[in-house]
């Protein structure tokens, strides 16, 4: 059987030597690199003179390959055969998917296809769609033992909303899949209606929104409704449709899981009723808001620690966070981490519960700063104590930790 590293050997001789590539090949290859060093995204960028290939690593993306101009037309138009979409279509953006099997015949991966036309070509990006979520566990993605019990305490309720938040790329659909991995159970009927189905989950129906056929969020979520569920995902929160029938969704005796694009967990109150829900309904029906982002965890293989400088200190005081003498690490950077120092990712995160201090401050229409500032005096650790803590824990570094919470 041919491995990936002999199948690039042979495709870069004849790439050198100016030889016609087999684009077939070429692409196969991408894909399965891209699998094998738990790459994200694949960027396909086209260029004046050449086309420019990253991967996205753990959130990160980093330039992977150069190929000749020449070669794009014939790459872009193998991804859209894969994803059968129009080979014809040159100016119009596209959206597909397909799944490349590997050589053994048993792996395979599901990839979502972007083309976008720009200046230089068409543009296209993949992302790779893993099934991991059913290995998860909320301690392996990095919720406090604290913060666990007020999710589980959530989760048993027969109502209500638990809803994950943060900007695109946070991990907020791995925790809704994770919890539903959880909630799992012939008792109960599960249904979820998602943009794109990113994990297949045995036993629950799965729904993909459709825009072709006016299969919507909000369309979606009322024919779910008819379906006699206990239990509803809805993959986001876009819209004062989605959010209306959501909340109504929740009220009538249903728990609902979904996200929404805020920045914290204390946001996420606030930005309901902008989208037009009454006070009361947001204090009714909101169990829990959770906040979170991803950070690189520094890599185990080359991990060492590192002196605190002054100016570290001053960093964590300026944070609220004193320095009794912990240790910090750091990644030296070694092959198994491609020198970057880090492998892997894991959350920072936290968990606003709707009490009545929280449920009163919702209906006076309190701001997201007062309502975090009840929320921490509840008890609640902020993302940011979160990630310090595990700075100072060895799990990630202070750099990615600031670099994650200011972007």
């Amino acid at each position: 059987m041919t491995t990936t590293k002999e199948k690039w050997d042979k495709l870069e001789k004849e790439i050198t030597r100016g030889k016609d590539v087999s684009i077939i090949n070429l692409v196969d290859y991408l894909v399965e690199k891209a699998h094998e060093t738990h790459v994200s995204d694949i960027h396909i960028d086209p260029r004046l003179d050449d086309i420019r290939v990253r991967f996205r690593i753990d959130g990160v993306l980093q330039e992977a390959f150069s190929f000749p101009k020449t070669i794009h037309n014939e790459i872009i138009s193998r991804i859209k055969v894969l994803s059968k979409l129009r080979t014809d279509e040159h100016q119009a953006t596209q959206d597909g998917r397909f799944r490349h099997t590997f050589p053994d015949g048993k792996t395979f991966v599901d990839l979502r296809v972007s083309i976008v036309p720009t200046y230089h070509g068409e543009n296209a990006v993949l992302r790779l769609l893993s099934d991991k979520a059913e290995q998860y566990t909320l301690e392996m993605l990095g919720f406090s033992e604290n913060d666990r019990k007020k999710i589980l305490e959530a989760m048993k309720k027969s109502s209500g909303m638990i809803l994950a938040t943060g900007p695109t790329g946070s991990g907020k659909t791995t925790t809704l899949y994770t919890l539903i991995k959880m909630l799992n159970s012939p008792e109960v009927s599960i249904i979820t209606i998602e943009d794109p189905i990113e994990y297949a989950v045995s036993d629950i129906e799965q729904i993909q929104v459709n825009a072709k056929t006016g299969l919507s969020f909000a369309n979606g979520l009322r024919s779910i409704l008819r379906q006699d569920p206990n239990i509803i995902m809805v993959g986001e929160i876009r819209d004062s449709e989605t959010a209306g029938i959501a909340v109504n969704t929740a009220l009538t005796g249903h728990l609902l899981l979904s996200t929404l694009h805020t920045n914290d967990a204390a946001t996420t109150l606030p930005r309901l009723l902008d989208m037009g829900i009454e006070e009361y309904l947001v204090a009714s029906t909101v169990s829990i808001a959770i906040g979170q982002r991803l950070v690189r965890k520094i890599c185990t293989h080359c991990k060492e620690k590192i002196e605190i400088t002054k100016s570290m200190k001053e960093t964590l005081y300026q944070l609220g966070k004193k320095y009794n003498d912990e240790t910090l690490y750091k990644g030296k950077g070694c092959d198994k981490c491609n020198k970057s120092g880090y492998s892997g990712r894991i959350c920072i995160n936290e968990v606003l519960v709707a009490n009545d201090v929280i449920r009163e401050a919702i209906l006076r229409k309190a701001s997201a700063a007062e309502i975090k500032n009840l929320a921490t005096k509840q008890g609640m650790t902020t993302m940011l104590e979160d990630g310090l803590g595990k700075a100072l824990s060895g799990q990630t570094t202070l750099e990615e930790v600031l670099r994650v919470i200011n972007e």
